[in-house]
């Protein structure tokens, strides 16, 4: 196991206690961070129903799943034999059957259909079909909507989620690299991804990397105000710019970042921009200290761009650290307006205040952990936009 039990048990009591107070009795975790949360479950078998059952009157998760990735569970938790529980395999994306049926079978002999049950319903692979299917079989049974209840248990790391994203920044820092030196006149975006892809998995020589929850992005050219695309097999050319958003892995904690390359000589308004961007970030860092505010944070960045007549309205960031497809995010702060969440000491975001305008942008961001001192950046990357000409 990547933590130790006493680590796990101070997790599943943290959320236990958040159960208590929001009025739920048993928790079924669908949000695959979440599962790996609680009991160190890693798979790639979220494509299929699967979660963790977490009661208040139990000692032990229950993880349910399909029958074969019971054996991930027996290899990757600490759960015992009797908690790792499985559903027939032709309940898989069947239209006679469906895994919740399981679930309810399970909730009957262990008497939790006659309490409150909470559901993760923003988990991504929770769909509206399971809760049909719940509801449908308990009908008498009380649920609820969890909120994000385990997401905001996750936000403050421990030392040892701290190193691992640490670790990750260290790989992150030779993606990066390997990054800005292939993006090069007459090289296909797809050869770049390739080799992004390769230096995130062997990662270091003192340990190896992981799978992204977000493939590289770089968007390139016309492209670059889209900041979610990723590559084609186009060839990047002379005085097109392209920004990198890139994630390196450990132990599925994430750290991302963000930096722009232009080929040639950019344009004196993206030189302009990248100043401010450069300006602002930092002024948003300074104001990472424990006992900020997110929409603080985001207000001091908005106090820089204004200064230089620049609006934006999405927000400059979000928390981030474990997680899974299709985000790195862990949707709960949002560096914006309106966000009153309370900063604390090793909280982990990813600040990313980029400016997009016209067909051209500039994105330069930092994974942080907050600190007394504001938001420090967990890689050591020259902050800048690079040109290559």
């Amino acid at each position: 196991m990547k933590f130790s039990r006493r680590e796990f048990t101070q997790r599943t009591n943290n959320v236990r206690a958040r159960m208590d107070k929001a009025g739920i009795d048993v928790l079924l975790v669908t949000d695959p961070a979440n599962m790996n949360y609680l009991t160190g479950y890693d798979g790639w078998s979220f494509y299929v129903h699967q979660m963790v059952a977490l009661s208040l009157d139990e000692s032990e998760p229950v993880w349910i799943g399909r029958p074969m990735d019971g054996n991930g569970a027996r290899v990757t938790t600490y759960l015992k034999e009797e908690n790792i529980l499985d559903y027939p395999d032709h309940y898989v994306q069947s239209k006679r059957h469906h895994p919740m049926h399981r679930v309810a079978e399970i909730a009957k002999s262990r008497g939790w259909h006659k309490k409150r049950i909470g559901v993760e319903m923003e988990a991504y692979y929770f769909t509206a079909g399971a809760l049909a299917a719940l509801r449908k079989k308990l009908p008498k049974t009380r649920f609820k909507d969890a909120d994000h209840l385990v997401n905001w248990v996750r936000i403050v790391k421990s030392r040892k989620e701290l190193e691992y994203m640490t670790e990750a920044a260290r790989i992150l820092e030779r993606m990066m690299r390997v990054a800005i030196d292939n993006v090069r006149p007459g090289i296909r975006q797809c050869d770049a991804a390739a080799e992004i892809w390769r230096a995130g998995v062997a990662g270091t020589r003192q340990y190896g990397g992981d799978y992204p929850s977000i493939p590289p992005m770089l968007p390139t050219g016309a492209g670059l105000a889209a900041p979610h695309l990723t590559w084609s097999d186009e060839k990047f050319k002379r005085g097109e710019g392209t920004a990198l958003e890139l994630a390196g892995v450990r132990h599925r904690y994430q750290c991302p970042m963000a930096r722009t390359v232009f080929l040639g000589q950019p344009p004196k308004k993206m030189r302009d921009s990248a100043k401010v961007v450069l300006e602002g970030l930092q002024s948003a860092l300074d104001a990472m200290t424990p006992g900020t505010t997110a929409e603080e944070v985001e207000a001091a960045w908005r106090r820089v761009i204004s200064r230089h007549g620049i609006t934006k309205d999405s927000r400059i960031g979000y928390s981030t650290g474990l997680n899974y497809p299709p985000d790195w995010g862990e949707q709960t702060i949002s560096l914006r307006a309106g966000d009153k969440t309370v900063l604390e000491e090793n909280m982990t975001l990813h600040c990313v205040p980029a400016i997009a305008m016209d067909g051209w942008a500039i994105e330069l961001s930092e994974c942080v952990k907050v600190t007394k001192k504001g938001g420090k950046p967990l890689c050591n990357f020259p902050r800048k936009l690079f040109v290559k000409r």
